[in-house]
């Protein structure tokens, strides 16, 4: 009998043991008792322009239970926010701001240190803890901009040229804006602390304004007007009749070379797609590969004018507004944003300045298609060629044959459509046809901006 007691006895002391170790570690696994730290959302090191309140989050998976944030100037410490929770909270995004007063106004620096918890019994109770200490860098002046040389003027679907200074201890962005929100890159120019930017006026687009605006880290900014005269040049509207021979043919032949097209039969919204929809899509293909402009400092930028094919003859306009109408019924409109020039068939299609091809390949509606970098966000194309003389990342030279004349794409007769880009805007070629306008909008700016440099730097 007692050895079955003491075997009893030994059973439930092994039986209790192994409850109080189950329950452990169930306590120590549940939820009550998670040991991941709080997490604490501030950049290592970051500039303060003392005006907009810095960010800091915290983020818990059970609930942050209470924070503290103290400032310090280097001299004095501040608490700048202090708080225990009664409802906790997953994510918390604290604002600090300057203390109102013991402030060292001449300070250039500031640490921030953040302490925080969450609400589970861990660390006996107290929680997980977490701190982090942030160096803070005190910039509360803006940085410093001003133009130095600028076309007189600029054309509605026209270009410009601003040459301009930017300078900051803790220099971020800078580049041109305008009051269609474009934002065009600045290029390095000549010396440090000096920026050029080719600029544009879309056809599209009925008012124009740019400034130069220059960020620092500190999110200081610096606005400064480029004083150009506008010309809100009208453009042509055409109105064309859209013919059954041109829908059964041309288009016909087109749609079937499109996904958008394939299983579309009425000929009039075959024409609607491929005229707006694929139109669309080239044309974003030419945009995006338009934009790149280099980083890399340039001490001289110069370009004759285009003259692409020898004896062109005009025969179509660049910023035409084209509606298109069907049995008098509106169908379709469209901006045409090239020069279509004639000569002969399959002609010479000859760059005018060197540059790198950045495409040369079949482009929808622009057929088969060369586009150029002529350095500084300029860009020209080649739309409807026949043949093509270049592949993507060559160089050309200035006379070197680039295509020949055709009417792939939608093109009725054999001709080419030259078009310009400055920086994915379509700009009036005439202007870069011009040996006048080059030179009093482009080199004259260049020479004027590099002799105000030459003396600032004495």
């Amino acid at each position: 009998m007692r050895r079955k007691k003491s075997n009893v006895g030994v059973t439930l002391l092994l039986v209790t043991f192994l409850a109080i170790i189950g329950g452990a570690v169930y306590f120590a696994n549940s939820p009550m008792f998670e040991r991941n730290v709080p997490n604490i959302e501030v950049p290592e090191a970051l500039y303060w322009n003392l005006k907009k309140p810095i960010r800091v989050v915290l983020k818990d998976d059970t609930g942050i239970r209470s924070y503290k944030i103290t400032l310090s100037d280097g001299t004095s410490s501040f608490v700048v926010a202090d708080k225990r929770l009664e409802v906790p909270e997953k994510e918390i995004a604290v604002a600090v701001n300057l203390p109102r007063a013991g402030w060292n106004r001449r300070a250039t620096s500031a640490v921030i240190v953040v302490e925080t918890s969450d609400i589970s019994n861990w660390n006996m109770l107290k929680g997980n803890r977490a701190s982090k200490k942030v160096a803070v860098t005190i910039d509360a002046v803006r940085p410093s901009a001003y133009v130095l040389a600028n076309s007189y003027k600029i054309t509605r679907g026209g270009s410009a040229l601003v040459v301009f200074s930017a300078s900051d201890d803790h220099l971020k962005d800078v580049a041109v804006h305008t009051s269609f929100g474009k934002v065009f890159k600045a290029e390095p120019f000549y010396k440090e602390g000096f920026y050029a930017a080719l600029i544009a006026w879309p056809v599209t687009e009925k008012k124009f304004r740019a400034w130069i605006e220059a960020s620092d880290l500190a999110e200081n900014v610096t606005k400064t007007h480029v004083p150009l005269y506008v010309e809100n040049y009208r453009y042509r509207r055409s109105n064309i009749t859209l013919k059954d021979r041109f829908l059964n043919g041309k288009i016909a032949d087109l749609s079937s070379q499109f996904d958008e097209t394939a299983n579309v039969g009425d000929p009039v919204e075959r024409f609607r797609i491929i005229n707006e929809e694929i139109r669309q899509k080239n044309e974003d293909l030419i945009h995006r590969l338009s934009l790149k402009v280099s980083d890399q400092l340039i001490r001289r930028w110069s370009v004759k004018p285009f003259y692409p094919l020898k004896n062109g003859k005009k025969v179509a306009s660049f910023g035409d507004h084209r509606f298109y109408y069907y049995k008098g019924r509106k169908v379709s409109e469209s901006y045409h944003l090239g020069l279509d020039l004639a000569s002969v068939k399959m002609a010479d299609v000859k760059a005018s300045n060197p540059g790198r091809v950045v495409y040369s390949g079949y482009n929808g509606i622009y057929g088969n298609m060369p586009l150029i970098d002529h350095g500084l966000g300029l860009y020209t194309l080649y739309g409807h060629c026949s043949t093509l003389y270049v592949a993507e990342g060559d160089d050309v030279l200035k006379n070197d044959l680039i295509a020949k004349t055709g009417k792939t794409g939608l093109a009725l007769g054999d001709h080419l459509h030259f078009g310009v880009l400055v920086q994915g805007v379509e700009v009036r070629p005439v202007e870069w046809m011009d040996a006048h306008w080059i030179k009093d909008n482009i080199t004259t700016v260049f020479n004027s901006a590099r002799k105000m440099i030459d003396r600032r730097s004495r």
